[in-house]
């Protein structure tokens, strides 16, 4: 099932396949042939959850909210799964570059491969890869954008 989530700043296409999200979108960045104005706005169930990803993604813009804790299931290679938990483990508001995380996942000589690999994140948002910055603190590569990531970055850091 797909939901659709907009927010003034924030929005998204979420795929949940048996009660577990599979992926999510940047709706500003898929083909135009997707519309999404109508996509689950019927099927939000309030005790389901979708329901439940609202709620949170809300809280989370609204500074209520520092992780989330909704069902997902990541399908990536041995790597990408290591690059992604360590992801996981920068704290809300703070930042790492890529060879910091390239470090953190056990990779130290492999940044363009770790890179790579939140680059392929399926759950941007929920798996922070907007955490990631150049070496020299510029803001560098995110799917949503840079004017998104800065959106992110100055959320969490109040």
């Amino acid at each position: 099932m797909l939901c659709a989530y907009h927010s003034p700043q924030l929005n998204l296409l979420i795929n949940i396949d048996n009660d577990t999200i599979t992926s999510i979108d940047f709706i500003e960045l898929l083909p135009t042939t997707i519309q999404t104005d109508n996509i689950a706005a019927s099927n939000v169930d309030e005790t389901g959850l979708i329901a439940e990803v609202y709620r949170q993604l809300d809280e989370y813009q609204s500074g209520q909210r520092q992780e989330f804790t909704l069902p997902y299931i990541l399908n990536g290679t041995p790597f990408q799964n290591q690059v992604w938990g360590a992801l996981l483990s920068i704290p809300f508001g703070e930042t790492v570059s890529y060879s910091d995380l390239a470090e953190r996942s056990g990779r130290p000589r492999s940044v363009r491969a770790v890179a790579n690999a939140i680059g392929s994140n399926p759950l941007p948002v929920i798996i922070p890869c907007h955490r990631v910055i150049g070496k020299d603190g510029s803001l560098t590569g995110f799917g949503g954008g840079l004017a998104l990531k800065r959106y992110l970055l100055e959320l969490e850091r109040g």
